[in-house]
């Protein structure tokens, strides 16, 4: 069976392919690429490397190669239409069926992309021109350079009618093309044909690899619309496109950073301050496909919306839509700007330290949830409380992620507790009583079990899982501790000799980051420890123990859990001999 190009073409797109290989392959950060030992043979020195720019993998041992699909086949033992339908329903597209491959689609296809670059430059030489000269000036004033300008390829749609159509004409390009590329309308009404973009500054909108799909369009004088998208068509979903997307790519991968604005001119802002790695949506909420390319790009994207109620309201829908899709480790986070201001404003403003002090104090999605249930209402009455719980628990029940789900309840129920004074599931205590003994734990030691008592085993346990998963997300304790961790009394066989070679891997390579620490580990025999510690389950007992809790932070807590666990230790001991 064979499948349209434009098809699988989709599916490499939405397929992280550094993910996909993740799963099976223990995988560390190597500049812009990630390496690992190779899956297709036995090997102790990592020659297998992922390039998720490239969208292939390569094994320097061995020879393999191959991008997404052929992983699927070469891991799983799948013919090739079994892999696509694999890759296909993981990214939620149907596959077509009954539909030979058919060269002149192709063909088609392929013109299109070449049509729209022909009117790109068409638009930036329109820009360039003595007719744009309005436009530039509207663009110096928004502090737009010639450099910045020229990197986003930015055109202008000149005043005069038809100027387009004649030149695309002229190059041999038909009406039937310009009308599937979007340039211009199909005749109606006895009407000729007419351009899309009329006196518009034009944003030239690309796919990942950075080929012209649509524009958008930013009207000089007066119009009905401020803004203009092109029509969808064979190659533009505007749903599933976000604006910036492959100029980003390279600058979240470097950083980790991943900036979501509202619209063209406050990614093109950003981008003059220092913020390369943003991007928009296309004048529409964010949708479920868009939030899947933010996750490909950065594991925890900071949607940085206008500051205005507005604003506010798209914030709580890019979180009620990205519930359902949560995963351990990939959340969103929200900069909240001040009101009436958006990120281009702020930076032209202030400049671009405030915006990263903004970026930096960005909320999580549950603080998100909570503020944006609870923000400017009246909440003096049981009925309204009970009102407000509802609404956090229907969206709760949203997350899909069991464990994730546990963890959001826990923590808007605390949240809900410390307003209240009491659980909103009833088994609270009355406004203002001190929590009973049943439910007090040392400072440092997590609660769990909804405040059932925990035998002191199983404590002691927990206790030893959140300080082993700290110590892996955050190498210099193991440095700084190593002596206390070698003399931790562990009950579990497999949770001491890992401790035992978490100490020997410090001691002999003190440089090794978190990756390579984990990839170090898993070569030993580990990976099934590792997956046991680093999980939410684990981190909802110790919050502290997450890889982006900052370090002072992860010390003193650590300390104080270590502080308890060994008072809890001697006080067994002493039981125990008391006893006997």
């Amino acid at each position: 069976m064979s499948f349209p190009t434009s098809f699988l073409d989709e599916i490499r797109a939405r397929i992280g392919l550094a993910e996909l290989i993740g799963r099976r392959v223990q995988l560390r950060k190597q500049g812009r690429e990630h390496q690992g030992l190779c899956p297709f043979h036995n090997e102790k020195t990592p020659s297998f490397t992922v390039s998720e720019d490239k969208g292939f993998y390569h094994c320097f041992g061995c020879g393999a190669h191959g991008d997404a699909i052929g992983f699927v086949m070469n891991s799983e033992g799948l013919a090739f239409p079994e892999a696509v339908e694999k890759l296909a329903a993981e990214a939620g597209l149907e596959v077509p069926r009954d539909q030979p491959r058919d060269p002149e689609a192709e063909k088609r296809r392929a013109d299109l992309f070449e049509v729209l670059e022909q009117a790109t430059q068409w638009f930036e030489a329109q820009l360039a021109g003595q007719g744009g000269a309005e436009a530039r000036d509207y663009l110096a004033g928004r502090g737009v350079t010639d450099g910045t300008r020229a990197a986003f390829r930015l055109g202008f749609a000149p005043k005069q009618r038809g100027s387009l159509r004649q030149a695309m004409n002229a190059k041999g390009i038909a009406d039937g093309q310009l009308i599937e590329a979007g340039l211009i309308k199909a005749p109606e009404d006895d009407r000729p044909a007419r351009e899309y973009f009329f006196d518009r500054i034009v944003f030239p909108i690309t796919d990942r690899r950075g080929r012209v799909i649509a524009f958008g369009g930013r009207a000089i004088g007066p119009a009905k619309a401020k803004y203009l998208n092109s029509p969808e068509g064979p190659l533009f979903h505007k749903g599933r496109v976000l604006y910036n997307l492959a100029g980003a790519r390279q600058a979240a991968h470097d950083t980790g950073e991943l900036i979501v604005a509202e619209g063209y001119m406050d990614v093109i802002a950003l981008a003059g301050a220092g913020f390369p790695a943003a991007v928009a949506p296309l004048g529409t909420a964010v949708t479920a496909e868009q939030v899947t390319l933010l996750w490909r790009l950065a594991r925890e994207p900071v949607l940085c919306l206008d500051g205005d109620a507005a604003g506010r309201k798209a914030a709580a829908r890019a979180a009620e839509t990205a519930l359902p899709l949560l995963s351990p480790g990939r959340s969103l986070r929200f900069a909240l700007l001040p009101e009436g201001e958006d990120p281009d404003s702020l930076v032209a403003g202030a400049g671009p330290t405030a915006l990263r002090r903004l970026l930096d104090r960005a909320i999580g999605l549950a603080d998100l949830l909570w503020l944006a249930a609870s923000e400017g209402k009246d909440l003096r009455t049981p009925e309204r409380q009970a009102g407000l719980w509802r609404e956090l628990e229907t969206k709760i029940k949203a997350i899909e992620d069991p464990t994730l789900q546990a963890a959001y309840r826990e923590s808007l129920t605390q949240r809900f507790e410390k307003s209240f004074g009491y659980n909103p599931f009833g088994r609270g205590r009355p406004r203002g009583q001190r929590r009973s003994s049943a439910r007090q734990a040392p400072k440092g030691q997590p609660l769990s079990g909804r405040g059932l008592r925990q035998s002191p085993a199983t404590l002691s346990r927990r206790r030893e899982q959140v300080l082993l998963a700290a110590a892996v997300n955050h190498p210099l304790l193991v440095l700084e501790h190593a002596e206390e961790l070698a003399c931790m009394e562990i009950g579990n066989r497999d949770l001491a000799r890992f401790t035992e070679a978490l100490v020997n891997l410090a001691a002999s390579q003190p440089d090794l980051d978190t990756e390579a620490l984990k990839c170090h580990l898993c070569e030993q025999g580990f990976t099934k420890v590792l997956e046991g510690l680093l999980t939410p389950r684990v981190y909802v007992l110790g919050r502290f123990a997450r890889p982006e809790t900052p370090i002072e932070q992860v010390r003193h807590e650590w300390s104080h859990v270590l502080a308890v666990h060994r008072e809890s230790q001697s006080a067994s001991k002493s039981l125990a001999t008391a006893h006997y």
